[in-house]
């Protein structure tokens, strides 16, 4: 069983900054791509960002490309998504997710490429 919690959410003000963390426990997932999603409310969860099991390979969203990094530390079993520049739209519950193998194909941007989840962190922008 994989575990993802994430962490770092919060209430900022808009064109600030916020980091949230994914760790990841029980079966390692150090070889697995993860990803970014997030849901505000009344709308369908949404691609954020995603990351191969090396870090090799980045895939953003438009809308937060230039403005958010994804980035993980295999040591620690943990992905980050470093955000800047918020804007109030945003605001959303933030979750991380397990993807596809090493060598195995993965379609970065489909919510169901991905087999476990976090339970969400939540992330306000002010304006």
């Amino acid at each position: 069983q994989v575990q993802l919690v994430e962490s770092g959410g919060g209430l900022v003000q808009a064109g600030g900054s916020l980091r949230l963390s994914c760790a990841a426990s029980g079966r390692t997932s150090s070889n697995y791509a993860m990803g970014w999603f997030r849901q505000a409310p009344g709308k369908e969860r949404e691609f954020v960002a995603g990351i191969n099991w090396n870090g090799g390979n980045r895939y953003y969203a438009d809308s937060v490309k230039g403005r958010f990094i994804i980035s993980r530390d295999n040591v620690k079993n943990t992905v980050y998504l470093q955000m800047n520049i918020l804007k109030s739209e945003d605001t959303a519950v933030y979750y991380c997710a397990r993807g596809a193998q090493y060598g195995s194909s993965w379609s970065p941007r489909r919510a169901d490429e991905y087999d476990y989840w976090g339970q969400g962190t939540q992330v306000t922008v002010s304006s």
